[in-house]
């Protein structure tokens, strides 16, 4: 098998980034390998991949146990709308 060599790119910082875990502001690193972007924070340690739209990829797939539940809403409850009441106006002072 041939393997295809790593290719990465130099770490640098983003200036004005913004930590998404400690909050600390000028801590993060960037770099790509093999045209994956990267991110850590020299701050706290925090790492992750971002996808094509910059996003993060969440390192555990979702599944049924770590899903949260959404529950159905109660039937019983319903909307209400109030309308004012035209009959009960404020007398108007005169002075």
């Amino acid at each position: 098998m041939t393997e295809t060599p790593l290719i990465v790119t130099k770490k640098r910082f983003v200036a004005g980034a913004v930590c998404p875990a400690c909050s600390e502001p000028d801590k993060l690193m960037m770099w790509n390998e093999n045209d994956v972007p990267h991110r850590e924070c020299v701050g706290c340690g925090y790492s992750d991949t971002l996808n094509a739209e910059g996003n993060s990829v969440p390192k555990e797939l979702g599944t049924r146990v770590n899903k949260p539940v959404v529950k159905p809403a109660d039937p019983k409850v319903q909307g209400v709308q109030f309308f004012p009441n035209p009959k009960l106006k404020k007398p108007v002072d005169p002075n």
